[in-house]
């Protein structure tokens, strides 16, 4: 008799007619939305203590060495979170504090004032940065979900949240190029009108986009219910390569450019 107890008290509650209840729990129901992560998400960008900040500097190593083992990572997530976009915004904090240490390197290279120094900053993070890859993610989030994933079946869609990880992810390798190693050779050696410096510089920005180009196909590459990823991959290549040969034959040296518009935009 004491067994049958414990049985009924161990067993779901049936309906009237017998049938077990069908529908899941709210908090269950819940907690896998975009709008459930995107909770999560800002709860714990001010809590600094929750962040795992040295697992964020390991992918940004990896990003820069071997950046499959980050996205391999991203994968072992969705399988113990159910969710393939981070839910820790630490690579995010670490980013924004890179972004400064470069904008000072800028400052100083570009000799801007105080004042200059944070319009500088303020266009970096806020229109380069975030900007610039809300356009990307978005875009590619749609070509990714309207002509890339696999049909038939419940076949998942690309996360948004994921789109925007994989453009932070991109950047990065492309910030240490561009706002480290080029700023570091600026003044000795692309600051010239020679063609050497053309070709330094513009294979410079030639790597680094291409470095980003590989990243991002690399993360939707990772998503298993995607197809032709390498439309990520290949033409975008190309159109630069074309472009790197176009500004070889004009002479046309990409990181002064770059740095005259730059200086113009906080002046």
């Amino acid at each position: 008799m004491l067994t049958s107890v414990i049985i009924a008290k161990s067993s779901p509650p049936t309906s009237p007619n017998g049938s077990r209840p069908t529908s899941p729990n709210p908090m269950l129901e819940n907690r896998h939305t975009a709008q459930a992560k995107r909770r999560k998400f800002m709860r714990r960008i001010l809590m600094f203590r929750q962040m795992d900040f040295e697992f964020a500097m390991w992918q940004m190593i990896y990003l820069l060495v071997s950046p499959q083992k980050v996205y391999r990572n991203f994968q072992y997530s969705k399988q113990t979170k159910d969710q393939w976009a981070r839910d820790d915004p630490a690579f995010l904090v670490l980013l924004s504090i890179c972004l400064c240490a470069s904008s000072v390197g800028f400052a100083i290279v570009l000799q801007l004032g105080v004042l200059h120094f944070f319009k500088f900053l303020l266009w970096v993070v806020f229109v380069d940065c975030i900007g610039v890859g809300l356009l990307i993610a978005t875009v590619l989030w749609f070509v990714a979900n309207r002509y890339l994933r696999v049909s038939g079946g419940n076949k998942p869609d690309v996360e948004w949240g994921f789109a925007f990880d994989v453009h932070l992810n991109a950047f990065f390798p492309l910030l240490i190029i561009l706002h480290v190693v080029q700023l570091l050779l600026y003044i000795p050696l692309l600051d010239r009108s020679s063609f050497l410096s053309t070709l330094l510089g513009n294979t410079l920005w030639l790597i680094a986009i291409t470095y980003y180009i590989y990243v991002t196909f690399l993360g939707y590459s990772a998503l298993p219910f995607l197809r032709r990823t390498v439309a990520f991959l290949y033409p975008p290549c190309l159109v630069l390569i074309c472009i790197f040969v176009i500004s070889l034959l004009t002479n046309w040296n990409i990181a002064r450019s770059v740095m005259y518009f730059y200086e113009y935009r906080v002046y």
